[in-house]
């Protein structure tokens, strides 16, 4: 469950009211705050705290000082519970800054007196906050709990200028470290009061960092803290300024070894969404190459209905004609000029079937060779010519200099090939062309290796080697003038001719 702030405002100036009122209220399931903005070297001022529903006789003041640089904070704190007393994980108090922009920052833990009073003495370099305490397993936490026991409250005497800032930030959900309840219910609430606080808070520690992933994600750094915890555990009972001491480095460092591993298991999850990206990518383009086998066999089946078609048709004329033969043959007897009359008719309406016919199939070639420039041209630039249609590659898909092709080349190739595939029997004539710069020879050199490359590019995609031919013209066939570094540009290009019989519009394969 994710819990946002709720922090409602209650103005300061509210004078003429008998009881101090507070910068923000806290609610267990929704809060909202008010960060405070103290003025710039404004001199010193106070606040009050006033205990939340979960602690509501704690009590305690803060003195706020700004200075160059900093701002000065001292708190002072009465009836303070035991933490343990929300569950057995929580072992101490951190006081913590909120920002307008809703960022926590732990200030510090409370250092408990020997009855329920509490203190602590920091700076930040924060300037505009809201101030709240919590309940916290370690003192090294970078994200509050929702156990907030405590909030400052603006007193009528507070002084200087106060800005009031509207601001959320998000609490960690009481339970969220709960993960071995086993750990916690041997540890138990009542606490050996020969062992320090802060080996408790180190235990605390080093389990969640282990229960988060640090075993396998920070392993270094977890190793490095379970060392340090055994020298912290040898001195607990007989040395315990030197037990303190470690524990506390144990516990910064476990809370590393546990932050080390949030940041590498997002990490391990954007490298695996990205793999789950490139596996789509690929089942992309199986359904795209599907699809282009699927619109070939429709072609395929279309091609032999017409040729069947055609047949009968074809037929149907042969049976006519041994039907009006024989009819003829039956009719001798009449007059020689009516037989031929038929004769002509008949001659006629052959003659009218088969331009019908021819123009038929002429008008699919044409059809069917409209179709493929818009396919090509919907990958590269693509025109008509009287070779066949011309596919323009342009020098910017290659290395300058080279014939290597860019990845993207490789990507509008990929189409290509895939549109040839499904038009069996088309023919490909590759010419690489350079612009008039650099010597005749390795101008030469350079396009005969460019379309040498698209060629071999292509025989790797599945086109048959025999279906095409290259050649370098290098900077004998300019289309525009070389004196511009534009004309120079559309001059570097590689141009595929695509021909075939079934789209030439005489049924001829172009010269």
């Amino acid at each position: 469950m994710k819990i946002t702030t709720a922090l409602l405002f209650v103005a300061a100036v509210a004078a003429a009211q008998e009881t101090p009122q507070p910068i923000y209220r806290v609610t267990v399931v929704d809060r909202t705050t008010h960060a405070v903005n103290y003025r710039h070297r404004a001199g010193e001022t106070s606040l009050d705290f006033k205990g939340t529903a979960l602690m509501p006789e704690a009590r305690g003041t803060a003195r706020v000082e700004t200075k160059k640089g900093y701002t000065d904070i001292e708190v002072r704190f009465d009836k303070v519970g035991k933490p343990t007393q929300y569950g057995p994980e929580y072992l101490t108090y951190v006081l913590w800054a909120i920002t307008p922009e809703g960022r926590p920052a732990n200030l510090g833990e409370l250092v408990i007196g020997n009855g329920d009073d509490a203190r602590l003495h920091v700076t930040t370099e924060l300037q505009a906050f809201g101030m709240i305490v919590t309940a916290e397993p370690y003192f090294a936490v970078t994200q509050p709990s929702d156990v907030v026991v405590m909030e400052n409250i603006v007193r009528r005497d507070t002084e200087g200028t106060i800005q009031f800032v509207e601001a959320k930030y998000e609490l960690l959900p009481r339970g969220v470290y709960r993960y071995n309840p086993t750990l916690w219910e041997r540890q138990q609430v009542l606490l050996d009061p020969k062992i320090p606080n802060a080996v408790y808070q180190a235990r605390n520690a080093l389990a969640i960092a282990q229960s988060a992933g640090a075993d396998k994600y920070a392993a270094d750094t977890l190793e490095k803290a379970r060392r340090e915890m055994q020298n912290a555990e040898a001195f607990a009972t007989r040395d315990e300024r030197r037990a303190i001491q470690i524990a506390r480095q144990v516990t910064q460092t476990a809370e590393d070894a546990r932050l080390i591993t949030l940041k590498r298991r997002e990490e391990e999850d954007l490298a695996l969404e990205r793999a789950r990206a490139q596996e789509r990518e690929a089942q992309a383009k199986a359904t795209a190459d599907e699809e282009a086998r699927r619109r070939a066999e429709a072609d395929r089946q279309r091609l032999a209905a017409q040729e069947e078609a055609e047949r009968a048709a074809r037929q149907k004329a042969d049976a006519e004609a041994a039907q009006r033969a024989a009819a003829a043959q039956a009719a001798q007897a009449q007059a020689q000029a009516a037989q031929a009359q038929a004769e002509a008719e008949r001659a006629r309406l052959a003659a009218e079937e088969a331009k019908k016919l021819r123009d038929q199939a002429q008008q699919e070639r044409l059809a069917l060779r409209q179709k493929l420039q818009q396919q090509l041209n919907s990958v590269l630039e693509t025109r008509e010519s009287a070779r066949g249609l011309i596919v323009s590659m342009p020098d910017v898909l290659f290395d300058f200099g080279k014939y290597t092709l860019k990845p993207e080349a490789r990507e509008k190739l990929a189409k290509i090939s895939g549109i040839v595939l499904a038009n069996p029997g088309l023919k490909l004539e590759v010419e690489g062309h350079t612009d008039s710069i650099g010597s005749e020879q390795f101008n030469q050199e350079l396009s005969e290796k460019r379309a040498a490359a698209v060629r071999d590019y292509f025989v790797a995609q599945g086109l048959k080697a025999d279906d095409i031919v290259t050649r370098g013209f290098g900077k004998t066939q300019p289309v525009a003038s070389n004196d511009t570094s534009q004309g120079r540009q559309q001059n570097r290009r590689v141009e595929m001719v695509v021909s075939g019989a079934q789209i030439n519009p005489r049924g001829e394969v172009g010269q």
